[in-house]
C-alpha cells in the first residue's frame, strides 16, 4: 500500500513518476504486447535515466543557488528525496511482470498496470487535498486534474495498442 500512497512529502514525484511511467508504458504497450519484459526493462531503464537526469538537474540547481559545489551528501539528499519518481513505477511495472511470468494474460497485465497508476494519481490528488484542507469541491478539482493525465493514458493506450 506504501507504493500506491507514496510519502506525503514526495506527492509532486509520485505524481511526476506515475505520469512517467504510463507515458512509458502506453508508448511501448502496442511495440511489446508480446515481450511483455522487454517492455518492463525499457519502463524501468527510462524510468531511472529520467529520475537521475531530474536529480542532475535539481543538483545543478541547489549548486548554482548556494553559490558551491554541493557535497556528495547533499547529492545523495536529492535523489532519496527524488526516489518517490523511481518508486511510482514499481506498481504498474509489478503488473506488467505478472503477465511477463505468465501468472495473468498480457492484456490483462497492461491494463492492470494502467488502473494502478490510475488509482495512485487518485489517491495521491485525495491525499494533497486531505493535506492542503481543500473543500470538496477543490478535491473534485484536484481529483479531476490527475484523473484527465491518467484517462488520457488509458485512451491513447486503447487507440495505439488496438
Amino acid at each position: 500500500m506504501r507504493l500506491l500512497r507514496g510519502h506525503i512529502e514526495r506527492i509532486a514525484g509520485t505524481v511526476y513518476g506515475t505520469i512517467v511511467a504510463l507515458s512509458l508504458l502506453t508508448a511501448g504497450a502496442a511495440a511489446y504486447a508480446d515481450d511483455l519484459w522487454r517492455l518492463v526493462a525499457i519502463t524501468a531503464a527510462g524510468m531511472i535515466v529520467l529520475w537521475a537526469a531530474h536529480v542532475y538537474a535539481h543538483a545543478l540547481g541547489e549548486s548554482v543557488e548556494c553559490g558551491r559545489r554541493l557535497r556528495t551528501d547533499e547529492v545523495a539528499a536529492i535523489a532519496r528525496r527524488e526516489s518517490s519518481i523511481l518508486l511510482a513505477a514499481v506498481l504498474p511495472e509489478a503488473a506488467i511482470g505478472l503477465g511477463a511470468l505468465g501468472l495473468i494474460g498480457g492484456r490483462l497485465a497492461l491494463w492492470l498496470a494502467f488502473g494502478v497508476g490510475v488509482a495512485a494519481l487518485i489517491v495521491q490528488a485525495v491525499r494533497y487535498a486531505y493535506l492542503e484542507r481543500l473543500s470538496r469541491a477543490g478535491t473534485a478539482v484536484a481529483v479531476g486534474l490527475n484523473l484527465v493525465f491518467g484517462l488520457t493514458f488509458v485512451a491513447l493506450k486503447a487507440v495505439l495498442a488496438h
